[in-house]
């Protein structure tokens, strides 16, 4: 078990692997794109970690989303990805929220530790834009990902600052939130350059913080995952 991140030394070098080691990633959202960036974050030997989801697992998670099996309906995906990343890594430092962000909690959270790099995965406007402004605030590098449902072809998914994007309805949105806060400052993103499918958006009633669910395919949040998790490890 010593020599588990023996390939990853081959590729980067030891230097770089005592890097990854050394670092603290906060990761908010476990869904569909934020619990996959959390484990190859932790694959990748980053050895300390703070993880925030208030959210439980539902049969419609399922088709996407790493926690989320028919034997975890119910269960907190905070709880569920935490138990996963330390049986891949028992030595891994993790604090665990089991909470919904709030504009009200975001100051506590960041102020709460020192934290070398912070990935965006949450889905809903507010609580994402306050994050965003407030890692901004205190210099904590943040990357954010935008929308990923409705889109199929992973050939068209980017890095792009947040003011670059098109073709992403979430990334309108944080851009018009921004700039009513007064923010207008470079933010790295994940995106689809993809048109989202019309057909594939639905209103929604009585589901938490959202008006409107979008269709997805099992491979198309991992993907955004994956690119969070690129970005932060390449950097540290």
């Amino acid at each position: 078990m010593d020599n588990w991140k023996q390939r990853t030394e081959i590729l980067l070098g030891s230097e770089k692997v005592e890097r990854l080691k050394n670092a603290h990633v906060l990761v908010v959202g476990l869904g569909g794109v934020g619990a996959y960036a959390a484990e190859m974050i932790c694959r990748a030997g980053v050895g300390k970690m703070t993880i925030v989801d208030g959210d439980t697992v539902q049969p419609s998670n399922i088709n996407r989303q790493l926690p989320a099996l028919s034997s975890t309906v119910g269960q907190e995906k905070a709880l569920l990805t935490a138990n996963r990343l330390k049986d891949i890594n028992p030595d891994l430092e993790l604090t665990v929220h089991s909470t919904f962000l709030k504009d009200d909690n975001i100051p506590e959270l960041l102020d709460s530790a020192s934290f070398d790099f912070i990935v965006d995965a949450i889905d809903t406007l507010s609580p994402k834009c306050y994050l965003i402004t407030n890692a901004m605030q205190r210099r904590i590098k943040i990357v954010s990902s935008m929308g990923a449902g409705a889109k199929s072809d992973i050939t068209q998914v980017r890095f792009a600052d947040l003011w670059d994007t098109y073709h992403c309805g979430l990334s309108k949105a944080v851009r018009k939130r921004l700039q009513k806060m007064g923010v207008k400052r470079k933010l790295p993103v994940v995106f689809s350059t993809e048109q989202a499918d019309p057909n594939a958006v639905l209103l929604t009633e009585n589901e938490r913080n959202k008006k409107s669910t979008c269709g997805t395919v099992s491979y198309m949040p991992a993907v955004f995952g994956c690119y969070l998790a690129e970005y932060v490890i390449k950097r540290l």
